[in-house]
């Protein structure tokens, strides 16, 4: 690694240590010619996703607008920032352990409601009514039902 100082060409590990789940290693460093230390990160670089939107256009997937709508079904609901942020991590964990490129947003908006239906049934409701685009009060009825009677099942 190059000293960011005098730019000479050999320096030394002296720390290293993971971060944010083991993704980063954050590694202390030693130019051994002028003496000063410096930090740098290494992460894993990866492949971006696409995701292909209903109308089949693509855009990268972005996590931040995932946890946006999932805010937003959450609100006035006991989960914390924290659990939605865990939900989105889940999420993004498992498609990029697909090892996919690609992802219709149909098959995320399946995993942003099996993961809040297990959080809170309210907001499960409130995503998939958005997401499912209910068209009248008898699917949204049909789907409260539905969630009735896995529970009396179990």
């Amino acid at each position: 690694m190059k000293c960011p100082f005098c730019s000479y060409e050999d320096t030394k590990v002296i720390d290293s240590r993971s971060q944010e789940d083991n993704s980063v290693i954050r590694r202390r460093r030693l130019c051994e010619k002028c003496g000063k230390r410096f930090t740098t990160y290494e992460r894993i670089d990866t492949i971006p996703l696409t995701v292909i939107k209903k109308d089949n256009t693509r855009e990268q997937f972005d996590k931040t607008k995932l946890l946006n709508g999932i805010m937003k079904s959450c609100y006035k609901r006991p989960v914390s920032l924290h659990q939605m942020e865990l939900l989105v991590e889940n999420i993004e964990n498992a498609i990029t352990n697909s090892e996919r490129k690609e992802i219709e947003s149909q098959k995320i908006g399946d995993m942003v409601i099996e993961e809040l239906k297990n959080l809170d049934e309210v907001s499960y409701v409130r995503f998939a009514s958005v997401y499912r685009q209910f068209k009248d009060i008898n699917t949204f009825r049909e789907a409260l039902e539905k969630i009735v009677n896995e529970k009396t099942t179990l």
